[in-house]
């Protein structure tokens, strides 16, 4: 084995991916360490990367990033949710907010209250009745001021009201990768412009030893880095790992992105619209509105895709539909010999939670907390690797319930009911149909109040409430509901709307 010391980091490709990385090693890495990102000018990135959830405020917060500054320099609004429409059925809407839903009480989340009063007979052991059918969004202080076009961060200093809520951000992507280079750079990161026409790798290991470019030049390192997109052009074409296809689950192959004009308020939630083969982003920044259309080239063509995508624009589009093509999957490895890869290298999920922002994120923390001293031995890796499969797979599920748990008539949607799914996702939706109960795994991303909002959005709903549910009479469970809805329609209506917030914190110009 190899008992050098690691010393030097050499990302390949920058975009978003390669910039976050740079950035953060930039900050964490700032004695003994040489860091360098080798991109290609000639290279575009995809970027369509624009939606992210609330983690990205701990990313930007441990490496220093005022919030209000990174919105002016990426024209970015506040998110507050993804609104699902027309998934459960054509006419129908539910939000997975950012932040509590409702109030708990005692041992019980508030959800299991909401089920048990949802009808008189609805008691432990007795079938959910139909009395009430409102949606867990009034009890959600993010869905009712999404709704509203309000927003406020919450206060620090003062307790959660009822439904507390979070936050995360829209944000061009491109341009926050132009801000993060500035940054990386400016901590002493290196950037080095030119195509890669091959490698070097060492006889003895197999291990990467330089890039060599176009020009000629030879990039060494020690640890390579691989942002190179779906390419993988390290962690694929030179280590060969393997693709792990799921399109048998998740068949939407190709993406078409358009910006457009503003068609009204700048509202703080990405909008995920089902379409008849697939679904549609509406993602609003300062200065546009990003939109794309996802969606399977079996039962659809690109054709058809892109006027549906431009029949349904907010405003005047700003550009041609660009399309994108994309497997779902993962790599069978992310870490193979000194490569490991970061962002769409090591696979792809379409972005229908926000995830793809948040994958490179989980990927850097991951590289940050397990960065080897010297070269590794296979144990390393394989752990790596692990717990990267399982992060990947549990995002895979959630995404996937989205699908399965439809209510649509086409052809593409009755096989996404009817299809075999993983058992991992088949065994949580059972739990949770029979008796309310989630178990989350580990340090997955999604919580239980995220299954919650998605389960019972998309139609999955308890069977039977929970016992102690029934230790509570009737009026006063009824009187527990209404207190807590009222409580959250008065915290969403306290707020600014989300056009003056903007204004007064971080405005760029007049939105187009």
């Amino acid at each position: 084995m190899n008992e050098a010391p690691i010393r030097r980091l050499t990302i390949v490709g920058g975009g978003t991916a390669g910039w976050m990385v740079a950035a953060a090693l930039a900050h964490f890495l700032r004695r003994g360490w040489t860091i360098m990102l080798v991109e290609s000018d000639a290279i575009g990135a995809i970027g369509v990367g624009e939606a992210t959830i609330p983690q990205i405020r701990l990313f930007n917060a441990a490496i220093g990033i005022d919030e209000a500054e990174m919105l002016r320099a990426c024209q970015g609004s506040y998110k507050l949710g993804i609104a699902f429409e027309g998934w459960r059925a054509p006419d129908h809407r539910y939000m997975h907010g950012f932040g509590g839903v409702g109030r708990d009480l005692g041992l019980l989340s508030f959800y299991h209250y909401w089920v048990a009063g949802r009808g008189d007979e609805s008691r432990a052991g007795m079938p959910v009745g139909k009395a009430r059918e409102d949606s867990l969004d009034a009890y959600s202080v993010a869905a009712q001021a999404a709704y509203a076009g309000r927003f406020a961060p919450p206060d620090p200093a003062r307790p959660a009201p009822a439904g507390g809520h979070n936050y995360a951000f829209h944000f061009d992507a491109t341009l926050y990768a132009a801000f993060l280079r500035v940054r990386a750079e400016a901590g002493g990161v290196t950037r080095i412009e030119g195509r890669i026409t091959h490698v070097t790798r060492d006889e003895a290991s197999g291990d990467i030893s330089a890039l060599v470019l176009e020009n000629g030049t030879c990039v060494g390192g020690d640890l390579f880095i691989d942002c190179s997109g779906m390419a993988g052009l390290l962690i694929e074409s030179e280590c060969a790992v393997g693709f792990e296809d799921w399109g048998h689950w998740l068949p939407c192959d190709r993406a078409l992105a358009v910006p457009s004009r503003h068609g009204g308020p700048i509202m703080p939630y990405t909008r995920s619209i089902a379409r008849p083969a697939g679904w549609q982003w509406q993602i609003p920044l300062q200065h546009r509105v990003g939109n794309g259309h996802v969606y399977s080239s079996r039962y659809m063509s690109d054709d058809e895709a892109a006027a549906l995508l431009l029949a349904n624009l907010p405003g005047e589009a700003l550009a041609d539909p660009r399309l994108i093509r994309f497997a779902a999957g993962c790599r069978r490895k992310v870490w193979s010999h000194n490569v490991i890869a970061i962002g769409l290298s090591s696979g792809f999920l379409e972005p229908l939670e926000s995830t793809s922002i948040h994958l490179i994120q989980s990927g850097i923390e991951r590289l940050l907390q397990r960065l080897p001293s010297a070269h590794p031995g296979a144990a390393e890796r394989a752990a790596y690797n692990e717990d990267v499969s399982a992060e990947m797979e549990r995002i895979r599920d959630f995404i996937l319930l989205h699908y399965h748990a439809n209510g649509r008539d086409e052809l593409f949607w009755q096989e996404r009911r009817d299809m075999p799914i993983p058992d991992s996702l088949s065994e949580r939706i059972a739990l949770f149909h029979a008796c309310g109960r989630i178990d989350r795994h580990g340090n997955e991303l999604f919580t239980e109040l995220a299954w919650q909002q998605v389960l019972i959005g998309q139609g999955v709903v308890p069977q039977t409430v929970h016992p102690l549910t029934e230790q509570i009479s009737a009026d006063d469970l009824a009187g527990f509901i209404e207190t807590t809805r009222r409580a959250v329609s008065h915290s969403a209506a306290a707020m600014p709307t989300h056009a003056d917030f903007i204004a007064r914190n971080c405005a760029t110009g007049v939105p187009s």
